[in-house]
């Protein structure tokens, strides 16, 4: 989806809420001479803002806009999120608002599908028992499962869910793509627990929304095989996390990985972390080298086109909180 918005002025100003350290800071050198950057951390956020006509969330696993948008005096007319998720981002004030918000899409596609299919080959061939084996120098031959032939059910359509399902078909794997609403190539949401009792693996790659928080539960894992596997590099909030760790603990499931959680970083505490058949990764699956980069250059593009009066790419619908379209 793209968007028409006024150029910005002379003397635009940019404001970029920053990652803390030891993240660095977002690469702009393009926008030298072009526009005013000021930074920002969570605390000087809300005093900055009416400085701002555009916003850089480079800090994307901060809700400090969402906290600091409802304050009084003007708002940037542009927010731009280095992350593809928004839900961190939104409030009633912004969603109500004429600033455009726009996302990350396209930087974390493939990365992230290729991730899944990490995860995929990791728990078929049961590599983290081999590891935890060769740490304790016991040979212990074991039969693993073959992929090819097996069936995937991705929950999510968009570009994220799009190349996972891509990637999965390559390695073999029958898989059905599930989105808010039927179309070509796509099942609708009423099909779920249907494909998710014939699945051996759930990908969860949905964008978090009032409809989607919470959405496997208890009842969902019951729906899946005791062969099944279950995977979430989506958001965190969307998987009711006490109910997973029963689900493991009865093996209603065969095993789990989770890439996002509720609360990051993940506390000590958790019982994700002991869970029996569960792979814990910190938030990294989209995270390949130089993504920073990508995330750096997409702006500046994206500024460009904002500067010249051009539709934007990657604009979000904030009533429904996502991108829209294929």
């Amino acid at each position: 989806m793209s968007e028409s918005t006024p150029g910005p002025p002379p003397g635009t100003t940019v404001l970029v809420l920053d990652a803390p350290p030891p993240a660095p800071p977002p690469r702009l050198g393009g926008l030298t001479g072009r526009a005013r950057i000021l930074h920002a951390d969570e605390a000087s956020l809300a005093g900055r803002l009416p400085l701002a006509d555009a916003l850089l969330v480079w800090d994307f696993t901060s809700d400090a806009v969402r906290r600091a948008w409802p304050g009084e005096g003007p708002r940037p007319r542009w927010v731009h999120t280095a992350s593809a998720g928004v839900d961190h981002l939104m409030c009633p004030e912004l969603v109500a608002s004429d600033t455009v918000v726009t996302n990350a899409r396209g930087v974390f596609d493939q990365p992230i599908a290729e991730y899944v299919a990490a995860l995929v080959l990791a728990l078929a061939k049961d590599l983290p028992r081999t590891l935890e084996l060769q740490r304790e120098r016991s040979w212990r031959h074991r039969e693993t499962r073959r992929i090819a032939g097996t069936r995937a059910c991705v929950v999510g359509s968009g570009p994220i869910g799009r190349a996972v399902a891509s990637t999965l078909k390559a390695l073999g794997i029958t898989t059905a793509l599930v989105g808010r609403a039927r179309r070509p190539g796509v099942h609708g949401a009423d099909d779920l627990d249907r494909l998710l009792a014939r699945a051996d693996w759930v990908v969860c790659a949905a964008p978090l929304t009032d409809a989607t928080r919470g959405m496997f539960d208890a009842r969902r894992f019951g729906v899946m095989q005791p062969s099944a596997h279950f995977i979430n590099i989506g958001r965190g909030p969307l998987v009711v996390e006490d109910d997973l760790v029963a689900a493991l603990s009865k093996r209603w499931i065969a095993g789990a990985a989770l890439d996002v959680f509720a609360h990051e970083p993940l506390p000590a505490g958790s019982p994700l972390w002991t869970a029996p058949g569960l792979l814990v990764s910190p938030h990294m699956s989209g995270d390949t080298v130089g993504w920073r980069d990508e995330l750096g250059a997409q702006f500046v593009e994206l500024y460009e086109a904002w500067e010249a009066g051009r539709p934007l790419r990657n604009v979000v619908d904030k009533e429904r909180g996502y991108v829209p379209g294929p």
